[in-house]
């Protein structure tokens, strides 16, 4: 599988599939997910693990959503990027990426990445 660099994926349309539904509880820290979580199939991050991803704009548990990446948030003390997946024509600013991540990446340093 070849690896290819998370912002290559900005402006592309992706499937993520959904391992962690808005509202579950992260298995290892118990933290909520305040919304939907989960990864792109068939890809390879930096973490050896396929590419995860962060679903906005959709309010309520999924097990699978087609979407557009926004934005990538490029975490610089860790080798794990995340994917913005949002609705066709959906759009969130810097701020609010960062408002609505914010229960998960608190524990990192990151930036976020556009195109």
């Amino acid at each position: 599988m070849k690896k290819i660099v998370s912002t290559d994926y900005i402006n592309k349309e992706v499937v993520v599939k959904i391992d962690r539904k808005l509202g579950s509880k992260h298995p290892k820290h118990g933290f909520l997910y305040l919304l939907n979580y989960g990864y792109i199939p068939n890809t390879l991050s930096g973490d050896g693990e396929e590419i995860d991803a962060y679903v906005l704009g959709i309010h309520e548990p999924i097990e699978e959503f087609k979407g557009t990446v926004i934005a990538v948030i490029h975490r610089i003390n860790d080798d794990d990027d995340k994917l913005i997946v949002v609705p066709k024509n959906i759009n969130y600013s810097d701020d609010a990426i960062k408002a609505l991540t914010e229960f998960q990446e608190k524990f990192f340093e990151s930036i976020i990445i556009r195109k």
